[in-house]
């Protein structure tokens, strides 16, 4: 077998490397394994500004945005302001197979595009509500537990929303929204399900931005809106054993754990089938009230660098 081949007019190159330390794979594994489900990752990436994050040989994992100069004429791109760098940037547009595989062969493990379409920059699609466990054996556990409590609030609130593993030790809920409404009000409403689920259970779940503040329990982050970024569904990891952001039903949250889902056994488990597309809801109209108690919220960046500012200061004094 040779280490270099071409598919679908892209040449692919030192296939049998490692793919990172750790990964108990290598290039061609992720080549294959993206390409046994190209349809299915390509439907949640199309249109999106993508980022990746790419590892080469010898070098830590970086997080690319701004396409290269080398990138193929034929990969779709958008120019769009990046608030975190305040510049433009030039996006790909993962739109088919090809692009894909051109991706593959870059190592670009993770993918991790906008929640707006190329065009719209002011309609986020999703709500997302990324649940961040505190350290400990049991961790997976309390994150899914924090999920149903994400559930129930939806459910209070006339939303529904779909449920994945984040491919590390959290959890991610992606609610469909059909709003029309601007992007502050989108914000608001996001942070409304994450307190309301907070009030739920508030020994297990905090929105407490600042990590000293969580007590150990877990962190439901409502930050993730505008153009904002998460983790695809079905996209690799960088994390010992590679494993996958991986979809799962409500029903059966409770019994599985990130590392049944790898680069290995994401295919065999998925055959022919699209769960992230089957299990998401239809997009409903966010209720007024949800946005009306989400601006009585301070926004947590803003907070925390404010509380971390008087709390440098009142150590200096």
């Amino acid at each position: 077998m040779t280490s270099e081949e071409t598919r679908d007019g892209v040449a692919l190159t030192n296939l049998d490397q490692p793919l990172f330390d750790g990964a108990g794979a290598t290039k061609r594994d992720l080549v294959d394994y993206l390409d046994a489900i190209h349809d299915r990752v390509v439907r949640v990436l199309r249109d999106r500004p993508l980022s990746v994050i790419r590892v080469r040989a010898g070098q830590e994992p970086f997080m690319q945005k701004n396409v290269p100069k080398y990138t193929p004429e034929w990969v779709r791109t958008v120019e769009m302001w990046a608030q975190s760098s305040h510049r433009q940037v030039k996006y790909a547009l993962c739109d088919d197979r090809r692009t894909l595989l051109w991706f593959a062969n870059q190592r670009a493990v993770e993918y991790h595009p906008a929640l707006v379409r190329a065009g719209e920059w002011d309609r986020p699609t999703h709500l997302i509500m990324d649940l961040d466990p505190p350290e400990g054996s049991d961790s997976f556990e309390l994150a899914v537990k924090a999920a149903h409590l994400v559930r129930q609030a939806l459910t209070d609130s006339g939303l529904a929303g779909a449920v994945k593993t984040s491919g590390a030790k959290g959890v991610h809920v992606f609610v469909p929204i059909a709003t029309k409404a601007p992007l502050e009000d989108i914000a608001a409403a996001t942070r409304a399900i994450a307190a309301r689920a907070e009030r739920i259970d508030p020994a297990l779940a905090t929105t407490a931005f600042i990590r000293e503040d969580r007590g150990g329990k877990v962190f439901i982050d409502s930050t993730r809106s505008g153009g904002a970024t998460v983790v695809a569904a079905y996209s690799p990891r960088i994390r010992p054993g590679t494993p996958v952001s991986f979809p799962v039903s409500w029903d059966d949250i409770d019994a599985v754990a990130p590392r049944d889902f790898t680069l290995h056994t994401a295919p065999g488990l998925l055959k022919d089938s699209d769960p992230w597309a089957g299990h998401m809801p239809e997009p409903r109209d966010l209720p007024a009230d949800l946005i009306e108690e989400g601006h009585t919220i301070p926004v947590a960046r803003v907070q925390a660098m404010h509380e971390g500012k008087r709390r440098a200061k009142a150590r200096g004094q």
